[in-house]
């Protein structure tokens, strides 16, 4: 008896260990660490304002990873030894956060780390807009406002906060993408009960915006 107790003992000690080795690779895996962001170079500042559109037609080519971590350090990224990113928020609260749609899944882009974590693996680019364009291009960032990080403050002074900050984010990938031959377009038409579910969202946060980025056609 003593030796089918330590035989049994011994499997389900295997079997948990196996389980925690998938759990961590699994863990590992939705996690993307980003190349570290090229921020030398670009065109000048007044040639890029100049440059600056929305576009509606977009080719199916994909952004390099390189580019992407490029993308998304300008759009909210650290830029500052005391974690303060790119674009404004007020008294700090980095209240709007940027979900990353790509046909390979969609992810949380974290500016501490520069990565993307995973939240879906699943193609909900049709989700994140309503026209037909949005479906095939390949980037969609979805601007997410966290009210739970914005305290008691009244509702009025919430929505006024949380519209700068995505208002900053979105110009600062307008600056980007007319700086390094990508077009753009931000859209407020999105199903945003719909694409909630998908990113597994909190009835605290609210799409505020989507953003298609990529290649001209």
């Amino acid at each position: 008896m003593r030796g089918r107790l330590r035989t049994t003992a011994a499997v389900l000690t295997t079997l948990l260990l196996f389980a925690l080795q998938v759990a961590a690779q699994t863990e590992a895996a939705r996690q993307i660490s980003l190349p570290k962001p090229q921020v030398d170079g670009g065109r000048p500042l007044m040639q890029v304002l100049k440059d600056r559109s929305s576009t509606r037609a977009f080719a199916a080519r994909k952004l390099s990873e390189q580019t992407l971590s490029n993308l998304l350090w300008a759009a909210c990224g650290v830029n500052r030894a005391d974690g303060k990113r790119t674009a404004p928020s007020a008294m700090n609260k980095q209240e709007v956060d940027v979900y990353v749609v790509l046909a390979e899944g969609a992810f949380l882009y974290d500016p501490k780390e520069h990565a993307l974590k995973q939240v879906s693996n699943a193609d909900l680019r049709v989700q994140a807009g309503t026209q037909d364009f949005v479906r095939d291009a390949p980037v969609n960032l979805v601007y997410v406002a966290d009210t739970a990080k914005m305290g008691s403050n009244p509702e009025e002074t919430k929505v006024l906060w949380y519209g700068v900050t995505t208002g900053a984010i979105t110009q600062n990938v307008y600056l980007y993408c007319a700086s390094e031959g990508l077009v753009t377009v931000a859209r407020a038409f999105v199903d945003r009960a719909v694409l909630a579910k998908s990113l597994s969202l909190r009835p605290e946060q609210r799409i505020t915006l989507s953003q298609t980025v990529g290649y001209p056609k």
